[in-house]
This record gives structure tokens, C-alpha cells and sequence, in this order.
């Protein structure tokens, strides 16, 4: 009987502990991340190192606190790990979100003349004006992970 009460006990404080470390790590994502949240800003770059650093937890602590985890937020039910984005230089040095550029190359390949489709290296010049520091390849890969085909392949569309 004192066996199984010691191993209740420690249950307790494990779950317990395992709360303390998701809502430290939610109340980091959600200070970091507080301008994509309250509506006007895009997602900046965080990684899991960073919030392990800020907790003083290992990367796979804040890993394994937010796999298959989901927050309630006015943007909507979003994955944890949503949260997590890599980040590129920008002209004026301060890192910009991989989704935002994302999203700008979807706005750039959607508003694009049918019939003389912009390439990647056409992308990656005009997001260059745009003061987005991005590589040809870069483009590519994004391209490919949004599904998007090549200009050779969209001017046939």
C-alpha cells in the first residue's frame, strides 16, 4: 500500500510539473509573439533553442511540451508549433518571418501576368527590392513547399 502511494504521489508532482512547463512555455511563445497575436503584426522568428534558452530547459523539453499541442488564440486554434518559424535577414537587419515571405511570394506569383510568369530569380530580385536579403534557391524551396510550379510549368496553366 505505501508503494502505490509513493508512486501516486510522484504521478501527481510529474503532471503537476508537466503543467508548470507547458504554461511557462505558452506564456513565452505568446509574449515573444505578442504582435501576430493582437492582431496587426506577422509571426517573428523564434526557434525552440531560443525559448529553451529564455526557461532554461532543453530544446527537447520545450519539444516534447508542445508536440501535438494546440492554443486557443483571436487568431484562431493554432499548433504550438506554428509558433516556431525560421527567420531571414531584411534590409534594415531585423529578421523577418520565412511565412511572411511566404505569403509574399504567393501575393507576387498570384498577381503575376499569366502569360510571362516570374521565375525565381525574377522572385527573388523583386523581394530583394523589397528589402527581403533571400537566395534563388531560397525561392525555389519555398515555392516547392507551398506547392507552387515552376514559371516554366505555371505559363502552360
Amino acid at each position: 500500500m505505501r508503494d502505490n502511494l509513493q508512486a501516486a504521489r510522484g504521478l501527481i508532482h510529474n503532471l503537476a510539473y508537466r503543467n508548470q512547463t507547458l504554461y511557462r512555455v505558452i506564456a513565452c511563445i505568446v509574449e515573444y509573439q505578442r504582435d501576430f497575436l493582437c492582431g496587426g503584426g506577422s509571426l517573428r522568428p523564434l526557434t525552440l533553442k531560443e525559448i529553451a534558452g529564455r526557461l532554461e530547459l532543453s530544446e527537447s523539453t520545450v519539444s516534447r511540451a508542445t508536440r501535438n499541442k494546440y492554443v486557443s488564440t483571436p487568431r484562431g486554434t493554432l499548433e504550438l508549433k506554428a509558433f516556431f518559424t525560421t527567420g531571414l535577414a531584411s534590409a534594415e537587419e531585423e529578421a523577418v518571418s520565412s511565412q511572411r515571405i511566404k505569403a509574399r511570394i504567393r501575393e507576387l506569383i498570384q498577381s503575376e501576368d499569366k502569360n510571362r510568369p516570374l521565375s525565381d530569380q525574377d522572385l527573388m530580385r523583386e523581394l530583394e527590392r523589397e528589402g527581403f536579403l533571400i537566395s534563388r534557391r531560397t525561392v525555389m524551396k519555398y515555392r516547392d513547399e507551398m506547392r507552387i510550379p515552376s514559371s516554366r510549368l505555371r505559363h502552360s496553366l
